[in-house]
């Protein structure tokens, strides 16, 4: 029975490796055309074309529908198998179903065990190249400035400015910070300004107010002031793809810090850190549907089954998107908006399971 299990997992990989090549080639020719007139036009080098954009742009598409690819594979080799009846005869001689399935699940284990390191921590990690490239040669970038922000930088600590462009320059700002509900300072500038080398802010035409425990207060004001106010320019222009770069405890971070500053796309950043935790699942249902759609010998073929599974497929693509959406706007609790796809298709698996044939 090792052998057995040794011949469907060595098949499962030789076509998911097949699979997987010949959708590099067809992604790579469609992206190209797409994003063609857009490196002419932005002077964008071959080599950074090839080896920072592609070489992590590959692997990042890869991953995201990987499952998908894993369910054609298995239902194309496995329907091979059983138009070549060696299922029934598998099955005659005296071997369960489960026992058939359980192969095809040692190898989604495999693959549902390292779509988890790359989505947490590999891909986040080379995609800040691909997401600094398309930033640089193929976006545009329309946030030019933002008007009337307001962010909880620390505990008790409330920041606010008027205005402030994408060139690191700002006005009418003001910072609060509270003791409960005292207010124990507030600090007023016209200008402020983002020096990068130093990371440091520099507040012009400055006042401070320090209200003391008597009833009084006290009155500082400076033509300059060099200070370390806990935010980050970039935070203004942030884009949900720099947000996707993040590996998971960089992402976790980075939830904790925008629930203080209370950002409206908060919803979104919870649904992508979850989503990296349901997607490796998906590998186990999918295979699972695949084996069940694809051991009955039908008059179809190969070709029928194909066409079953890439129709389930685009079911499931839109499944997941569909719910994806109500936890990125907070429609739905993200937790809940993430594996409920999962939940679904495991039903219909288990109702595939009781009628395949055994």
């Amino acid at each position: 029975m090792k052998k057995f299990d040794l011949y469907i997992i060595k098949k499962f990989f030789t076509t998911f490796v097949v699979t997987l090549s010949l959708f590099i080639i067809i992604i790579i020719i469609f992206d190209v055309s797409e994003k063609l007139d857009d490196f002419l036009k932005r002077n964008a080098p071959i080599n950074k074309i090839i080896f920072v954009y592609y070489l992590n742009y590959i692997p990042f598409f890869l991953n995201l529908f990987s499952p998908i690819f894993i369910f054609i594979s298995v239902i194309f080799f496995t329907s091979k198998l059983a138009s070549k009846s060696e299922i029934i005869a598998t099955l005659a001689a005296g071997v369960t179903y489960n026992r058939i399935i359980r192969p095809y699940m040692i190898a989604a284990t495999f693959f549902a065990v390292l779509s988890f390191f790359l989505n947490a921590y590999i891909i986040p990690s080379s995609d800040k190249k691909r997401v600094a490239f398309e930033n640089e040669y193929v976006r545009e970038r329309h946030d030019k400035y933002v008007n009337n922000t307001h962010a909880q930088i620390l505990p008790n600590t409330y920041f606010y400015m008027e205005f402030f462009g994408n060139d690191s320059t700002g006005s009418g700002v003001s910072l609060e910070v509270f003791d409960g509900n005292e207010l124990k300072s507030k600090l007023f500038a016209r200008r402020i300004s983002w020096n990068r080398k130093n990371n440091k802010w520099r507040l012009e035409d400055y006042m401070v107010r320090k209200y003391l425990p008597t009833g009084n207060h006290v009155v500082e004001t400076g033509r300059y002031l060099d200070t370390l106010i806990p935010f980050n320019p970039d935070d203004f222009f942030r884009r949900n793809d720099d947000v996707m770069a993040f590996n998971i405890n960089e992402l976790s971070q980075f939830i904790e810090e925008e629930k203080l500053k209370g950002n409206e796309n908060l919803h979104f950043y919870i649904t992508e850190k979850y989503r990296r935790y349901a997607a490796p699942f998906s590998t186990f249902i999918l295979a699972f549907i695949g084996v069940c759609v694809s051991t009955k010998k039908s008059r179809g073929g190969v070709g029928l089954n194909l066409g079953i599974g890439i129709f389930i497929s685009f079911i499931y693509l839109f499944v997941i998107q569909y719910f994806n959406t109500y936890g990125n706007t907070g429609l739905m609790n993200p937790i809940i908006a993430v594996w409920i796809p999962n939940f679904i298709f495991a039903g219909v698996g288990f109702l595939l399971y009781r009628n395949a044939q055994k």
